[in-house]
Order: structure tokens, then sequence, then C-alpha cells
């Protein structure tokens, strides 16, 4: 199947096939007499499991070694488990940095209802955004 066909049959763009091409995440495909890519039912399988990992939090980096480990005829699953287990982390230690945000912007907006605008001064910018310790 040509380029076109590939991206209608898996949603990724001819750009972003061409892009994973050069990244080497896709084998580069064979061409026809007249210099256009011809793609396999392997090529699909591919993008999608890229895609796929995309969705899991995966970066290109991390797909790229799965899948050099996959060509080396290796499992790569101990390999993928530990990287989504890092991303798990990741995603909790966020999870708990914007609970804090979430609870500083609330202190910011409570105090911000009880300071009245004539009190704001020119060198502090604004009285609402100052550092917690030295809200009044």
């Amino acid at each position: 199947m040509r380029i076109g066909n590939l991206a209608h049959a898996t949603g990724v763009s001819a750009q972003t096939i061409r892009f994973y091409e050069r990244q080497g995440l896709l084998p580069s495909p064979d061409r026809e007499t007249n210099g256009y890519r011809q793609y396999n039912a392997a090529a699909a399988t591919r993008l999608r499991f890229i895609r796929a990992s995309q969705t899991a939090g995966l970066t290109l980096t991390d797909i790229g070694s799965v899948l050099a480990l996959r060509q080396a005829g290796e499992v790569p699953c101990e390999h993928v488990t530990a990287l989504l287990t890092g991303k798990l982390e990741d995603v909790r230690t966020r999870q708990r940095e914007l609970a804090l945000l979430e609870t500083e912007l609330e202190n910011a907006l409570d105090a911000s209802r009880q300071l009245d605008p004539a009190d704001c001064t020119a060198s502090s910018v604004c009285q609402i955004i100052v550092k917690p310790h030295t809200r009044p």
C-alpha cells in the first residue's frame, strides 16, 4: 500500500510516517519503479504499536528501545514493564505537585477576596501574587 493508504488505515499522517522512518522507528519501505513508497501490513502494525505506546506515555526514544530489543530477537516485556513503571511514578509525582499547586491557587484566591485594591502598591506589582510567608 502507498503512504496515503497507510496513513488512512492507521490514522497517522503521511508526514508523521516519513518522520518515523527518518527516526528509525519504521523501516524504510520498498520503492515502486516510480519512486513511490510501498508499505506492507507489518508497517501498519508497527504504526499502531507506536501510537499505542505514545498513548501509554512512552517517548519516541522509549519506543525505539523497545523496537530495538524486539529486532534483536529479545522479548521486550521486562523492559516495557520498567518503562511503564517509571511513567506511572512520574504521573504520581506530577499529581502530587498539581495537588500542591491547587492548594496554593486556592489560598491565593481566598487571600485575594480579602485584599483591598487600594492597598496595592506599584512596588509589589500585585499583592495577590506574593510569597506565601509575606502575605498579610
